[in-house]
């Protein structure tokens, strides 16, 4: 990255005649000013004859003494003459510079909720929440990308199926995904809150219980390749959509942890529970910030507290005060859902979002197997298993491509039309999808363009740090992921974004700004 700091000169030029008319009247004045020691004004660096006595030119240097008035004379404030009033610019790099370094990456990333208007990025944040519309526009055109030629894109899905990157990523390369179950009648994604797109589709399988165990059997399958791909850091991360949770399962080395990570959300408490009966250990991260953030338990906990300890004891206190034959005692049950409502508040919630680390995402793959509640009982969804989706190849899997459409339009700009083109692309968008699009764009728009994004509401908490401890950097090896070197840099970094996803992304001269 080039740093640069701004200087302090006045942005305006002084007519060429008047310039000379000043050097000469200062030729012939030059024994009109002087400093008390008898020099000529002339000695001094940046004085001029033309200045009127007792002010100074608007430049830095030392203020005119005249000799009727030893006490110096008067400034003219230069507010640029000054370093502090100046500012420090970091400018985007040239497409044949290296890539963002680490620490200049973290720069942006970790300093984003306050980023200066004068400090550019190269990069934006990782974001692993699902998308399922982008919108770019442009001043140049877009229509490029809309429909490729045969050979572009059979050159594209090629080298995606052998993961070569030796140059920037075709347009059609940069749309492929991975996805089991596909029925072609059926969209699979998104697979919360969607009976809608499903009501009155053929389902076949919902009242065949042979049907619907050999589509259990075959997802299974594509579930147990899908884990050993990534604990074999050849699939970098997957996706489960259930009907009432997405599941996100990270290769070790991404997100900032080195261990591979699981993230569930939303849940509920019986789901809880039941990974808790088979063992597996998890943690609610946000849950868990939200108790780091406090110093110590406030005034209300404490009344909580006391009031719980009170209703587990003897309730002698009733005793002392002779009216233990007058109250009604809380039941056992009644103590005890007192407890849990904290525990059934989360439920549906992003605060819900669950977090499994290491060897226990094994036992989670077993369990989701194993867990009726991932598939409908009833309803348009009933019987089929959830979707899965990859950015590579695994078994049982179907390769898709997202939708693009290009549109050409004039917007009002001022008093002004001018020409702007639009990209639309629709589909389950995944995080490295998004990059390699906008990696695409990044020259071939010249390093002008912005975005507008929508994600699955579901998944916007996927982008919190839930790891316990972090990489220092390329200790993992994910080069045989399938995944272009440029998203792995990005995506191995953790998000800090926190429970939200980026909405926009805009890049000018090469360099981006985003919200979230």
């Amino acid at each position: 990255m080039v740093i640069s700091q701004t200087g302090y000169s006045p942005s305006f030029k002084r007519p060429a005649e008047i310039m000379r008319m000043r050097r000469k009247r200062a030729r012939s004045d030059a024994g009109v000013f002087s400093s008390p020691s008898g020099q000529s004004s002339a000695d001094s660096p940046g004085q001029s004859g033309s200045s009127p006595a007792c002010v100074r030119p608007f430049s830095p240097g030392p203020l005119f003494n005249t000799q009727n008035r030893a006490g110096g004379g008067i400034k003219r404030r230069n507010p640029f003459a000054n370093i502090e009033n100046t500012f420090t610019q970091i400018t985007a790099e040239p497409l044949d510079q290296p890539p963002l370094s680490f620490k200049s990456y973290q720069i942006c990333v970790f300093s984003m909720s306050r980023i200066d208007p004068n400090t550019l990025c190269t990069e934006y944040p990782a974001d692993w929440s699902l998308k399922t519309r982008l919108l770019f526009t442009s001043p140049l055109t877009l229509s490029w990308a809309e429909q490729p030629k045969a050979q572009e894109e059979a050159l594209g899905l090629s080298q995606h199926c052998r993961a070569q990157f030796s140059s920037l990523p075709h347009s059609v390369q940069s749309l492929v995904y991975w996805q089991h179950p596909s029925l072609p009648w059926l969209s699979m994604f998104p697979r919360i809150n969607a009976e809608r797109s499903f009501t009155g589709k053929s389902t076949p399988w919902a009242q065949d219980a042979t049907l619907q165990q050999s589509l259990m059997r075959e997802w299974s399958v594509s579930l147990s390749s899908l884990y050993s791909l990534l604990k074999s850091r050849l699939c970098p991360y997957f996706y489960l959509c259930s009907y009432q949770f997405t599941a996100l399962f990270r290769a070790a080395g991404l997100g900032g942890s080195d261990n591979i990570t699981a993230l569930i959300s939303p849940t509920t408490r019986g789901f809880r529970e039941a990974m808790k009966a088979e063992g597996i250990e998890f943690s609610l991260p946000l849950v868990e910030e939200r108790k780091k953030s406090r110093e110590c338990c406030d005034l209300n906990e404490d009344a909580d507290c006391q009031t719980h300890d009170d209703e587990d004891g003897s309730f002698s206190w009733l005793k002392e005060m002779g009216v233990q034959d007058k109250i009604k005692k809380p039941d056992g049950i009644t103590i005890q859902l007192r407890k849990e409502g904290h525990a059934v508040s989360l439920d549906h919630k992003p605060e819900s979002v669950v977090c499994v680390e290491g060897s226990h995402t094994f036992t989670l793959i077993n369990f989701l197997i194993n867990c009726k509640s991932v598939v409908a009982a009833a309803g348009s969804q009933a019987g089929l298993p959830p979707t899965l989706l990859a950015p590579v190849a695994f078994r049982g899997a179907t390769m898709h491509t997202l939708k693009g459409r290009s549109v050409n339009v004039k917007s009002q700009v001022g008093s002004t039309y001018q020409n702007v083109s639009s990209l639309e692309i629709t589909g389950p968008i995944l995080p490295s999808c998004l990059h390699t699009i906008t990696t695409l764009l990044r020259p071939a728009q010249k390093g002008n363009f912005s975005a507008a994004l929508y994600s699955h509401t579901p998944t916007a908490v996927m982008n919190i740090q839930t790891n316990k401890q972090q990489v220092t950097g390329g200790s993992v090896d994910l080069s045989g992921c399938g995944l272009h070197p440029s998203s792995i840099q990005q995506l191995q970094q953790p998000s800090g974004l926190g429970k939200t996803a980026l909405t926009h992304i805009s890049m000018k001269n090469y360099s981006y700004t985003w919200k979230n």
